[in-house]
């Protein structure tokens, strides 16, 4: 497990992350990208428990996804089964268990203010905080992705599983787009990655 996390995470946390995983009954296996979650915890029918993380996520969020797993685990073993998955109990550990990666030695320095002020109040997905998910965005590979806050109004779009969208006004937090096929409305967070459509390639 070492010598496969260390590709993953920054150097300078390795050994820390390395103490928190030393549990005879938890392991952690690196996956190809799955589109809907950065990573994943659960207990196994025989009582042991596995973490699952995406390998295409650059090492400060492959860090930050790793640590909140772990932390659903260690809020399963301190509190019971019968918590919220991201309620109270999960925060208070992921804020434990995170505090002493936020720290230069780790975290490029224009990182860390954005941390701090995420793990005040944790929440489901690092991916909600839009400034932190963008200021972790720029240390992915290049791609050719655009977030949807950045789609000017009425430009189509389409989404990793084929379908097309037009964009759409801003309610309070999200963005109304259309599905050009079904002509339904969603709405889709602002640092939600998306494929814009050159309308001359058409």
């Amino acid at each position: 497990m070492q010598n496969q996390l260390q590709d993953y995470i920054p150097s300078n946390a390795v050994s820390a992350v390395l103490k928190l995983l030393q549990q005879d009954n938890l392991s952690v296996k690196v996956k190809n990208e799955r589109k809907t979650r950065h990573g994943d915890y659960r207990r196994l029918p025989n009582g042991k428990h596995q973490i699952t993380i995406n390998s295409n996520l650059n090492s400060y969020r492959f860090l930050i996804t790793l640590v909140h797993e772990i932390a659903h685990f260690e809020a399963y073993n301190i509190y019971g089964k019968f918590i919220k998955p991201h309620g109270k109990e999960w925060k208070h550990t992921f804020q434990h268990l995170m505090l002493p990666f936020i720290n230069p030695e780790i975290f490029p320095n224009n990182i860390l203010p954005l941390l701090a002020k995420h793990f005040k109040n944790p929440k489901a997905s690092s991916d909600t905080d839009v400034q932190l998910a963008l200021a972790l965005k720029q240390f992915d590979e290049p791609n050719n992705k655009t977030f949807i806050f950045e789609v000017p109004l009425g430009e189509t779009f389409k989404l990793y599983n084929g379908k097309i969208f037009k964009m759409g006004q801003k309610r309070v937090k999200r963005y109304e787009c259309l599905e050009i096929k079904s002509g339904r409305m969603y709405l889709f967070n602002p640092n939600a990655e998306v494929e814009l459509i050159n309308k001359k390639n058409e």
